[in-house]
């Protein structure tokens, strides 16, 4: 069903179950898929929509990036399946770089008034909090949760299952499956309440977290810590992705506080 006050343009491809509500303006290059409903007074151009999406009032999705590079190349958002994208939220198009494309996952929540900038990339039930801002070509792992008015530097990381507090700000990288707050998000914990959600098992989580322990401990530099998870922990996916997120990043992890009497493991 489209509204007949909609704004909708010739090239846009709208599924026939699809519900476009008052005074929306699809422009050119749009694909919406089935179900989804997009209510009043949106706004969505160059993007791909998937199925059982919803695109609350005043949202802005596919419009140019800022970026003072880009000069009109075709470049695109996609949006997976089940998405839900919130009032005032805003999401840009990509830039002329990479693949030129800014992409959100299936089942993410994008809460009122955030900002996802050109060329990030958000995995799967990725969920931003009211007012986050994530700078270009920030890519956030599945599952992670990012507090409110949070903001992050472009080009950073946040790993998967990561939960981050409010009022936080970060120019690197979020340690997959860690709890962090304050600016920056120093990790506190291991959000072992998202493991257990997701089927990690208690023997995994145990590992995990010994592991964790070490690698934001003051006694050992990363490399150190690393050789002593490898050398005394028994190794599991999540160990491994830990590794690995540390020694590929290009701006460096967040594991420990850059001033003293920061809060410790329990």
């Amino acid at each position: 069903m489209i509204d007949k006050t909609a704004i909708i343009h010739p090239t846009a491809k709208i599924a026939d179950d699809a519900i476009i509500g008052p005074y929306v303006v699809i422009g050119e290059n749009v694909t919406i898929g089935h179900r989804t409903r997009v209510i009043s007074n949106a706004h969505i151009e160059f993007a791909e929509i998937g199925d059982d999406c919803t695109i609350s009032p005043f949202a802005t999705i596919g419009s140019e990036p800022q970026d003072l590079g880009y000069k009109g190349e075709e470049t695109k958002v996609i949006i997976g399946d089940g998405t839900i994208i919130k009032e005032n939220v805003t999401i840009h198009r990509g830039a002329a770089c990479g693949d030129f494309t800014t992409r959100i996952g299936k089942k993410c929540l994008l809460m009122v008034g955030s900002h996802v900038a050109h060329n990030c990339v958000l995995a799967d039930e990725v969920i931003l909090a009211n007012l986050v801002t994530l700078g270009g070509h920030v890519h956030v792992g599945f599952g992670a949760f990012v507090g409110g008015m949070s903001v992050f530097h472009q080009n950073i990381r946040i790993g998967d299952m990561a939960i981050i507090s409010g009022f936080s700000a970060s120019r690197q990288d979020i340690l997959p499956y860690s709890k962090g707050e304050g600016r920056p998000p120093v990790p506190r914990g291991l959000n072992v309440i998202a493991m257990k959600r997701r089927g990690v098992s208690q023997e995994v989580r145990t590992a995990t977290n010994e592991a964790f322990k070490l690698l934001i401990s003051e006694e050992y530099n990363t490399t150190q810590a690393i050789e002593k998870i490898k050398a005394e922990i028994p190794m599991n996916e999540y160990i491994e992705k830990m590794i690995d997120f540390i020694q590929t990043s290009k701006r460096g992890v967040l594991l420990k506080s850059h001033k003293s009497g920061h809060e410790s493991l329990e």
